[in-house]
């Protein structure tokens, strides 16, 4: 990244404004402006988390808000209420009371002398998710947004039930959210009131995903806040970006589809990051395209922001399977709309472990055929990585070949012509199942010609949920059923001499809970089908080569590595026992904030069980330990959730344990049961 110190505005920043609430809550914001914005306002932008702007996102967001404020803006960092040193308790996500704050800070916003009374917001991930909810609401100021991975479908496509399985990330970023919530404030900011605000978190908080599986099906909970429920609701410009490695691929080529504003659309190669942070690379100059957005959207700048492609794409090359890349060779395609005229669905019949014949694309769906089995042992899913990859630790699919050895797996002939793909592949499914509760987890691979598979996309399905999420039935065994699975969208170049594979498995854990019984699945060639989203390799690309500049920023906060980090993914397997084990460390160290002299830790330890192939015999269980100090002051909030099952019900182990030094100040336990629901 290049950083700079010219920018067009001289700028200001104050660390700590309060924002009073109707209800008198106050929160906290980080406000970075145009010096000249006391004579001359400027549209504010707010960016609206609870990540703690003062220390945990504080680097990050010295490299863009002062930008972006450095170009005409005030850029608004909130706390939400009960994070950082905001007042108040965070009780879930996405409240009617998160979005109302949402909407009292805009208004606010709007109101000062510095500001000219037009608003924005922006953000990755919660951020995100914030904006598009809010911008959903219409507030009056809001002229536009610009939003990077994230959802508009709460329930089936954020990391709570893909599908409608439950995946592993529900547990795991429950438990970022339990370690997140029961932080406390900085006493240099909100003084003596520290410990007080610190206990009324610590004893209002539960952990959330207690509440996240007692809505196992699609109701008015998940359909709160999600977007997809209405889009006509959305009023206002949308920047829409992700990354194909991310788990929310998916939102953008929707919201191109179904939105009636004005609407752009940017998925690159990348995992859960900002563009200008992408990895894997390339990364782009993503904040020079705010700009551009921004000053069309708030300021009524003809820059010509609208003009080519509604959506630009990474298209990927090949590359050997592995957890983590820099960079995914490719090239950037632009399509005019969404669905794009460019893109044409070919229909594949599944015969006997084949995808058609060379990919015939003449070939269609035919009735009977012979019933291929398949019952998956737990091993399969090993070798998945993340449902949303962060790149850190290396979290990406490995080579998917033992991971097929467990499952159905259909192979084109060695493809004569290189095929591309932009969009969502599917699969429809003839199928017959042993069990009243099964899931299916459809795999599409790049098959090399030595052999080694690398995952290009993938989906899931309970198949109690294959006709509603709102209302699941269970299967009667032995019934034939047809069952559509939806893979993710992704770009993707298959080149002469490769093959094509569809995978079929039963389970895969730990990404995804399995099934309360290990399952027979019969799937019937002929009448099974994958359909592909094409792009013919002829059709022109619409866009530069190289669309974007090098990505810029403002120098980064001064920070100190008081202690080193640690990453470690390991999948572990012992002979003896059968038992085996997925652990993954995410330990930023200690690091040394200069500027206000706070050193601070944070480690997540997730570890995914199970013994053999006794369904009821997984676990998931994530370990969060988050440490502030400063001079006499250290304190420390060590969290852990732990969830296991029977064929019935769903168990919550959990424990909240809160220090000044090492004097526990605070102890709690949960130890909760959940019924599943044809889970």
């Amino acid at each position: 990244m290049r950083y700079v110190t010219n920018l067009p505005y001289e700028t200001k920043e104050e660390e700590h404004v309060t924002i009073p609430m109707s209800d008198g809550v106050r929160l906290s914001a980080h406000i970075w402006r145009p010096t000249s914005s006391d004579q001359e306002p400027v549209p504010a932008v707010l960016e609206y988390i609870p990540y703690r702007k003062r220390d945990l996102t504080a680097v990050r967001d010295s490299v863009h808000h002062p930008y972006l404020a450095g170009h005409g803006y005030a850029c608004v960092r909130v706390d939400l209420r009960g994070t950082g040193d905001s007042e108040g308790v965070l009780r879930d996500e996405y409240l009617e009371r998160e979005q109302a704050d949402a909407e009292e800070i805009l208004a606010w916003l709007a109101e000062q002398h510095w500001c000219d009374g037009g608003t924005g917001m922006m953000g990755i991930s919660w951020g995100a998710f914030a904006a598009l909810q809010v911008a959903a609401r219409r507030p009056p100021s809001l002229k536009a947004i610009a939003i990077a991975s994230f959802t508009d479908d709460r329930h089936a496509d954020d990391m709570h039930y893909m599908g409608g399985a439950l995946l592993s990330d529900n547990l795991a970023e429950a438990g970022t959210m339990f370690a997140y919530g029961t932080c406390p404030p900085d006493p240099a900011v909100v003084g003596d009131r520290w410990r007080g605000m610190w206990h009324e978190r610590l004893e209002n908080t539960e952990p959330w995903v207690l509440e996240w599986l007692r809505h196992q099906r699609r109701d008015d909970y998940w359909r709160h806040a999600s977007v997809c429920e209405d889009y006509t609701s959305v009023r206002c410009p949308v920047l829409a970006s992700s990354g194909w490695a991310d788990g929310y691929s998916n939102a953008v080529t929707r919201l191109l589809g179904n939105l009636d504003v004005p609407r752009k659309g940017l998925i690159g190669p990348w995992s859960h990051k900002f563009p200008h942070l992408g990895e894997p690379g390339p990364a782009i100059g993503y904040l020079q395209e705010l700009v551009r957005w921004w000053d069309h959207w708030l300021k009524g700048v003809d820059n010509g922001v609208m003009d080519g492609p509604m959506l630009l794409a990474w298209m990927q090359d090949s590359v050997p399977p592995s957890t983590s890349y820099e960079e995914r060779p490719g090239r950037w395609v632009g399509e005019p709309h969404w669905p794009s005229p460019h893109i044409r669905p070919e229909t594949h019949p599944l015969t006997r472990h084949t995808i058609g014949p060379a990919l015939d694309t003449s070939a269609g769906p035919a009735e009977g055929g012979a019933a291929m089995t398949v019952r998956s042992p737990l091993s399969v899913g090993q070798f998945a990585g993340k449902w949303a990859s962060y790149n850190a630790p290396p979290d990406l699919p490995y080579d998917q070949r033992e991971e097929d050895g467990g499952s159905l797996v259909f192979d084109s002939e060695p493809l004569t012509e290189p095929v591309e793909v932009l969009g969502s592949p599917s699969v429809e499914l003839d199928l017959t199942v042993s069990e009243p509760v099964a899931l299916v987890a459809a795999r599409l691979s790049d098959v090399s010609p030595d052999g080694a598979a690398t995952r290009v996309s993938y989906g899931i399905l309970n198949l109690t949920r294959r006709d509603s999420t709102e209302s699941p039935e269970p299967l009667e065994p032995g019934r034939r059923y047809r069952a559509t699975i939806p893979l993710n969208g992704v770009a993707q170049a298959f080149p002469p001499g490769h093959r094509i594979r569809l995978s079929l498995s039963t389970s895969y854990w730990p990404l995804a809970w399995p099934a309360p019984r290990p399952a027979l699945l019969s799937v019937h060639e002929h009448s099974s089908t994958l359909t592909l989203p094409v792009r013919p390799v002829d059709e022109p690309d619409e866009v530069a080569s190289s669309p974007f500049g090098e990505p810029e920023g403002t120098p980064p906060l001064a920070m100190t590595q008081v202690t080193p980090p640690e990453e470690r993914w390991d999948v572990k397997r012992d002979l003896i026992d059968y038992r085996s084990e997925l652990d993954v460390v995410k330990d930023r160290g200690t690091v040394r904030f200069e500027d206000i002299g706070l050193e601070a830790g944070r480690r997540a330890h997730e570890r995914y069980t199970a013994v053999a192939d006794d369904f009821t015999s997984v676990g998931g269980e994530t370990t969060w330990t988050m440490r502030f100090r400063r001079d006499d002051w250290d304190v420390r909030v060590v969290t852990s959730t732990r969830l296991t099952c029977d064929e019935t019900d769903f168990f919550v182990d959990a424990t909240l344990d809160a220090y000044e030094a090492d004097r526990r100040v605070f102890s709690r336990t949960w130890n909760e049961t959940v019924p599943r629901d044809l889970l």
